[in-house]
This record gives structure tokens, sequence and C-alpha cells, in this order.
């Protein structure tokens, strides 16, 4: 498998037996049998030829900020879109990006062409693909108010444009999350501002961030999507949780609502302490709590 793509891709795109914990934000995930991190939209179109044709399972991620990777790893091919496809351009209010870009240096550069309404972006550590297909947002800011076109392709090699009223955001969720296409640039709408308080804003969202979340710790951000009528992290606290280790893995004594990697933490171990939350939750409140983090790998 790995020599035949190499005669399609070159070897710097093609890493075998690759470690996951070196690709996501957790620092968690066995080994995936070939990573392909694809310099150009034409290696990407290449690899997923190959994998159609040959039968293969596939996963494709960004820079790996809002998944945990089993301990066992991923069988077949999985893509890193958030290495490469970074390019973008200003036109005017918009912006055109390739979905490998970082949001945060999306929303950096934006600033510095005096363009606002993604200053709720500043330190979300995610890809442009992968914050559209969750709808990140904060600071009453999200995805789906920004993103006017996309632009991706499917599995099978289709190519298609998907106008703003296609992407079916609601919630930490889009159409991509369940119509198999990949998402490889877009489209978005800002409106000029003040450079000055533009950046001053994000400043202000940086120091909230530092203050409030446990940066200092590997972690795959919020773990569980807000329930109506509840904020996750006082539930957890209210539980008694706060602070609660399974080896490694410790429910942050900073902001409940994060699971950190204090020390080598296996998905095992994060997996079996989110399955403590969720029960303690259902007991107490009757909240099932939904994971926003996507778990993916072999069990």
């Amino acid at each position: 498998m790995y020599s035949a793509l190499c005669e399609i891709l070159p070897p710097q795109s093609i890493r075998v037996k690759e470690p996951m914990k070196n690709h996501t934000t957790f620092r968690i995930g066995g080994p995936v049998d070939i990573l392909v991190s694809p310099q150009s939209l034409a290696e990407l179109q290449l690899t997923l030829d190959y994998c159609q044709r040959h039968g293969l399972p596939l996963v494709v991620f960004g820079r790996g900020s809002n998944i945990l990777v089993r301990d066992k790893g991923i069988r077949g091919v999985a893509i890193k879109i958030g290495s490469n496809l970074q390019a973008m351009q200003v036109e005017g209010e918009q912006i055109y990006a390739q979905a490998g870009i970082s949001l945060a240096l999306l929303a950096q550069r934006a600033a510095s062409n005096s363009l606002s309404g993604l200053e709720f972006a500043e330190g979300i550590p995610g890809s442009l693909g992968g914050a559209i297909v969750m709808n990140a947002g904060a600071y009453d800011g999200e995805m789906q108010d920004r993103v006017t076109e996309v632009q991706a392709i499917s599995i099978a090699g289709q190519e298609r444009i998907f106008q703003s009223g296609e992407l079916g955001f609601s919630y930490r969720s889009s159409v991509f999350q369940h119509n198999g296409f990949i998402i490889v640039a877009a489209r978005l709408q800002l409106v000029k501002g003040d450079r000055e308080s533009i950046r001053a804003r994000m400043q202000a969202h940086s120091r909230s961030r530092r203050e409030k979340q446990p940066l200092e710790y590997p972690s795959a951000g919020s773990v569980f999507k807000r329930p109506p009528g509840f904020y996750v992290g006082p539930m957890i606290e209210e539980l008694g949780l706060k602070g609660c280790r399974i080896g490694g893995a410790e429910v942050s004594v900073k902001h409940a609502g994060f699971i950190v990697n204090s020390g080598s933490a296996t998905a095992s171990e994060v997996l079996e302490l989110i399955a403590v939350i969720k029960q303690a939750a259902q007991d107490k409140y009757g909240v099932d709590l939904q994971p926003e983090i996507k778990v993916i790998g072999e069990e």
C-alpha cells in the first residue's frame, strides 16, 4: 500500500505507522497505517482516488484540535488537511482561504487588513475546514455568521460549491458532518473596521482564554456540547468532579468543561472519564451530555 502511494505522491507527503499523538492537541492516539499530508489539491484528489479504487478505510482531519484517537490507532489512511492547503487572499471585505489554514491565523490576518468579524476566533486552535465542519464559535460569534460559500470534494472525487443556504449550520454542527464531502476552501464575508479596535477585542478574548482555560495542558477543548438550560463547566463542578482523575486524564481544575492530558493519558482513560461524567449528569440532572469531540480509530 505504501509503495503504491509513493508512485503517485512525493515521499514527503506520506508517513507510515505514524503516531497520531503527534498530530492531535490532546497528544493522544495510536499509530495510523498511512498518514498523508497533501501538499496541494491535486495530491488530495490523487489520494482520494487511490483510496476509492482500492477500498481503503479513510479518515480526514484538520489540525487535530477536536479529535480523540483511540489507543490502537487508525487502520487504513488518514489525510491531514491542516499541514498544508493554507493559501488565502483578501478580496475587498471578503476572504477566500483554503481549509488547512489555522483559524487563529486567519483571524489575525483579517485584523491586519482591518476586517472585523473573526475576533471570536482568536486562540481557537483548529483549521478553517474543521471550524466550518463543527460550526465553531466563542464570545457570541460562530462560523455560520461569516461563511458564505464552501468549496468541497467528495471521497468519490466530485467537486461542488456549497452556498450559504446549503451549509446546514446549527449549534456545533453543519452539513459536512454527514454528507461525505471534504472542505478544501471557503469564502467569508467580513466588514471593514478599525484595525486597533479589532486587535483590542482579540487581545481581550486572548486574555480571557488564558485566565479561564487550561491552555497549559494538552486537551481537545470543551468536551461536551452545552445542553439546554445548563452550562457544562458549572454542572460538572456541582457534581463534585472537578479535578477527578483516571490515570493521566483529568477534569481540569481550572475549567471543569475540559478534560486535560496531565501526563501520558491514554484514550481509554479519557473515554472512561467521559463515561463517569455522563453517568453522573444523567443520575443527578437527567441530562444526557453529548461529546463535542470526535472519537476516531480502532476500538
